[in-house]
């Protein structure tokens, strides 16, 4: 008889190390989130959707709106539009000069928060720039917000836009002043470039690979061709949204919530630290 207490969680078929409370769907056998697919019903293991192939999803019943499955995410392009509207009102711009990223302010007047709220503001000339970061937070974001729940999804945002904003202080010029949720949107970049590299292995990893490499190539070629383009915010919210997912994987638990949050919020006062 095994002296193993009953109540220990089974371990992954394919890492043997880590336990787990998943079973694929089809076959049964426990999988580890690393080895977990999204199915039409439940999860597969890496080697049954091989045998599959595509799978089709076949919507039924009622389909849920995306303000029931993606509240954070409606939430943050309802406020961004929101303050896109007021810098076009005249007399909002004193209130609104307040949480532009400027460099000489966080330097000389320990305006740390500017990091954080330039995320809140794009730039008035044009809906360009808006409605790119927008739809891109829209394309990237529920999904994560779905996996990860609702909390660790704010942090990883906030997180993002504040390394995203440290690295502009850093490394942009010491007079220049910011705006925009570049950092932020490259943060679920980074999440989804490290699903794809974890899961590189299985046909969904090498499409979410070919994915990101392409927008990520796009994205990486716009500052030289357009000025005036915060490129460093992109750079560090890009690392920030990968090492959080990274760490992400490593969180599992009756307490995975409340930890994956956690990280989120590490990250974005090291940001904090690194300007003071």
């Amino acid at each position: 008889m095994s002296n193993e207490p009953a109540t220990t969680a089974p371990t992954c078929y394919r890492h043997p190390d880590r336990n787990t409370l998943l079973s694929c769907s089809r076959c049964g056998r426990p999988i580890c989130s690393d080895c977990s697919v999204d199915a039409a019903v439940g999860q597969r293991c890496v080697d049954c959707v091989r045998e599959e192939g595509t799978q089709k999803v076949i919507p039924t019943g009622p389909r849920r709106t995306a303000r029931a499955t993606s509240p954070v995410t409606v939430g943050i392009i309802a406020i961004s539009a929101g303050f896109f509207l007021l810098q076009r009102v005249q007399g909002a711009n004193r209130l609104l000069e307040a949480l532009v990223q400027s460099n000489p302010a966080i330097a000389q007047d320990g305006e740390w928060w500017r990091i954080f709220t330039a995320a809140l503001l794009h730039s008035p000339i044009g809906f360009t720039h808006i409605l790119f970061n927008m739809w891109a937070l829209w394309v990237l974001g529920p999904q994560i917000e779905r996996a990860v729940g609702k909390g660790p999804y704010i942090a990883l945002y906030v997180a993002a836009a504040g390394v995203g904003g440290a690295c502009f202080f850093h490394l942009g010029g010491p007079l220049l002043e910011a705006v925009g949720a570049s950092g932020a949107i490259f943060g679920l970049f980074g999440v989804w470039l490290n699903w794809g590299l974890r899961r590189r292995n299985t046909m969904q990893g090498r499409a979410i690979l070919s994915q990101m490499g392409f927008l990520l190539a796009i994205n990486a070629a716009i500052p030289f061709l357009l000025p005036g383009i915060a490129w460093e915010a992109h750079l560090g919210g890009l690392i920030a949204g990968f090492l959080i997912s990274e760490a992400w994987s490593r969180i599992r638990g009756p307490q995975t919530t409340r930890y994956r949050t956690l990280v989120g919020v590490l990250i974005a006062i090291l940001a904090v630290v690194s300007v003071l």
